[in-house]
Parts: structure tokens; sequence; C-alpha cells
């Protein structure tokens, strides 16, 4: 069995799927369709632009989904489709890519998503008062604990749970650099404070949360055409209500990847293709199941590997 798996933020570079629309009509279009639902030319921002720039949140969000998309449909030019997988997953972000590649969003609809998402992310807490770091060499649950030891009377929690020995945490910016000097003091190999400028996937998101509760009431959402392994479940999903309830939930809460691909490997999918830019994905997933097969389809010569 095989799932197809998007990346989320932090994969972005700039130059990222232009070898792909340069090789592959179907790939160029997603660029040019993305850029009229956006009413702007995010190809060249994500081509030609300054990595500072495309890294700004309500940028990075929809130029990385349009990236995996234009590799997903260069994988359809070659005769590959959704129904070559058994399941779709993405990380926080990504998890919209996956939706849209299995049929359940629309290409404009997802990228206007996105873009919402990233500002109201974004706006949720004033830069610099929020904070996330990488905590490598505990498990969940004792970076879970050490948040809760070191939040005090602010927010600190553990935001992503990406692999055995990598969770993120992620909340007010003094209690998150308290937790990280607590995770050293705890055993930890490093804490890493992350470059990002908003707490993501903490109950600091709540405001953004709300934009998307209403923003996503307005979107069509379809049954995806394979089962999606939703961040916040670590399960199997296709009811359209129910994506709608996750991808809000998803806001605030935790990115349960390493479930998420532990419970994919006890289904039975034995490979993964991590879809769009960079091999984050790949690492984490290598991590979680050593006997699973990884590929990475980011460039023209990998997809072309992989006709039908």
């Amino acid at each position: 069995m095989r799932a197809f798996v998007f990346p989320g933020q932090g994969a972005q570079v700039v130059g990222m799927g232009r070898a792909l629309a340069e090789a592959y009509p179907a790939a160029r279009d997603v660029f040019a369709e993305v850029d009229e639902a956006l009413g702007e030319d995010l190809s060249t921002l994500i081509w030609e632009g300054d990595q500072d720039t495309l890294t700004l949140t309500q940028n990075a969000q929809p130029a990385l989904m349009a990236t995996s998309m234009a590799a997903f449909r260069a994988l359809e030019s070659e005769g590959i489709n959704i129904h070559d997988a058994d399941f779709v997953a993405g990380h926080s972000l990504g998890e919209y890519s996956a939706l849209c590649a299995a049929g359940s969003l629309t290409l404009p609809d997802t990228a206007r998503l996105l873009r919402m998402r990233g500002q109201a992310m974004q706006e949720a807490v004033p830069v610099g008062q929020g904070a996330m770091a990488a905590i490598l060499g505990l498990d969940f649950e004792a970076v879970a604990a050490l948040a809760r030891d070191a939040a005090e009377d602010e927010v600190c929690e553990a935001a992503n749970d990406n692999d055995p020995a990598q969770v993120v945490i992620s909340g007010h910016k003094a209690a998150v650099e308290r937790a990280a000097a607590l995770a050293k003091e705890r055993g930890a190999k490093r804490a890493l404070m992350l470059p990002v400028s908003a707490p993501f996937h903490s109950v600091l998101m709540q405001p953004a949360a709300a934009v998307m509760a209403d923003a996503l009431a307005g979107v069509d959402i379809q049954p995806p055409a394979v089962p999606l392994i939703a961040n916040v479940r670590a399960e199997p999903v296709i009811e359209p209500g129910a994506i709608r309830r996750l991808l809000v939930e998803q806001v605030t809460g935790t990115v349960r990847w390493r479930e998420s691909v532990a419970n994919m490997a006890e289904l039975g999918v034995t490979e993964f293709w991590e879809i769009g830019a960079g091999k984050a994905l790949s690492g984490m997933i290598r991590r979680v199941s050593k006997e699973a097969a990884v590929r990475n389809i980011g460039e023209p010569a990998d997809v072309a590997a992989l006709k039908g």
C-alpha cells in the first residue's frame, strides 16, 4: 500500500517548482491558476523573489501548496493519479495540499484558503510575543510535561509530534525559552528556537481558528478520492463535514505526525511518496517506520523515473 504525503512550512526555497513548470505544461498551469486565484504574481516570488519574503507565512503556505500540486499534476501527466495511493496526508498546511490532490478542494479554493490561513495565523499574535522551538531527543510525553512545567502563567504547548525524537513546542516567547532551557536539564540532545514569526498550533492561534471556521463554512468540500489521515486525529477521514471541523481544529491542535505515520504503517502502508518541496517528511517517516520505502517527488527527474 502507498501513501502520498505533502510537506508543510519550512520547506520553502526560492526556485522551487520552476523546473517542473518548465518540463510539464500541467505543472506550469498550476502556478498560473494559483496566481489567478490570488490576483497576484505569486509564481514570480516563488521562482525569483527573496527568501525572506517567500518565508512570510501568508506567502509560504500557498507557495508550498502550489509546488506540491505542480509535482502532483506532473505525476498525472506520466500516468500516475490519486488512485495509485491508498491514503493521503500532509503536515499542517500540507493537509490542504493532500485534500486538493484527492479532489476534496479545488485548486483556487485551496490557494485562497491558505492565503487567509497564513494571514490569520500571523495576525493572531503580535510579532515578537510568540515563539516555537524544536526539542530533540525526548519523546512526546516528556516534552508535553516540560512544556506544562515551563508555562507558569503563560502558554507553552507541544505543537508538532513529528517523530520519536523530535517534538516542537509553541507558545509565549518567554515560556518557550524557559521550556527550551528545561529540556536540556531533562536530557534533550538539543533545544533549537525556530525561525518562525508566530506560535503555530497552540491555543494562541484561536483567533485564526475562528477566521478559518468562517472561511471553510463558505467552501465546497467533496469526499476525498482516498481517505485523508487527519493531523489532529491521526486516523482516516472521508466525510466532508468532519474534514471541515478538523481543518479548524488543526489551527490550534497538535500535528500528530508520528502517530499518523505509525497508523498508516499499521494499516498496511509500506511506501510513502513525499510530493513537493524538500525532504523533511521523509526523514521523519524513516524514524517512525524504519521498514518504509520513501520517495521524494519534487523535480522533473523524480517524476520521469515513475512513468506509469
